[in-house]
């Protein structure tokens, strides 16, 4: 057993990370608490229909599985498998206030060292930088201090929003995978995107403060 198993900790987590400057604020990145519970679910039912429609389908209905009472058991399984190393689960804030939420899932170590990353923002949020911002953040913390060497995302063709968002982070397309996932109660195709550490060694924040698009405070 590693020493950060028997601390509770793993390569990269707990971690805040930021702050990034954005068109829409100032953007920093920490782990889910629990008092998160209100803001996150007032934000989740309020833009259901911007939300639903890229998300995967579930049992329970939208109104259910993303009411504050459902929190606590979100907030606990994402510490949990935070602390054994198998995601690293991040709240997007602007400006000190809960935006939303991104994640790298399915950590996989040894020869493989890879995982995928996946977010959402809030609708009045969206278009002012903060989804590329987070993007930055957590996969310069991803490939750095947690070790990782690959990173995958997939996101429906449809979505010309979030492409844009992995296209302008670095992210290359690299395939279309064919009824992949059960979205909105059909199984929808996905885009296949990635990024390696030997892609932009210096940096997704720094590529963007490079280019314009964000500044560091």
């Amino acid at each position: 057993m590693s020493v950060f198993a028997d601390l509770g900790r793993h390569p990269g987590w707990p971690a805040r990370l930021g702050p990034v400057e954005v068109r829409a604020g100032t953007v920093t990145l920490r782990g889910p608490r629990l008092f998160d519970g209100s803001r996150w679910s007032r934000l989740r039912i309020r833009d259901r229909a911007y939300l639903e429609q890229w998300e995967p389908t579930a049992q329970e209905g939208w109104d259910e599985r993303n009411a504050a009472w459902s929190w606590p058991g979100q907030w606990s399984s994402l510490r949990s498998m935070a602390r054994r190393g198998t995601t690293l689960p991040f709240m997007i804030m602007v400006n000190g206030e809960v935006a939303g939420q991104i994640t790298v899932g399915n950590i996989v170590r040894g020869s493989l060292q890879s995982a995928w990353i996946g977010y959402w923002v809030a609708a009045d949020r969206a278009g002012g930088g903060v989804a590329t911002a987070a993007v930055a953040l957590l996969t310069d913390h991803a490939f750095r201090e947690a070790g990782l060497h690959r990173l995958e995302a997939t996101v429906r063709p449809e979505n010309a929003a979030s492409i844009r968002v992995l296209t302008k982070s670095g992210f290359r397309e690299e395939g279309l995978f064919k009824r992949y996932l059960d979205v909105a109660g059909q199984w929808r195709d996905h885009l296949c995107f990635a990024l390696t550490v030997e892609d932009f060694p210096e940096g997704l924040v720094r590529r963007l403060v490079a280019r314009g698009d964000a500044r560091l405070p």
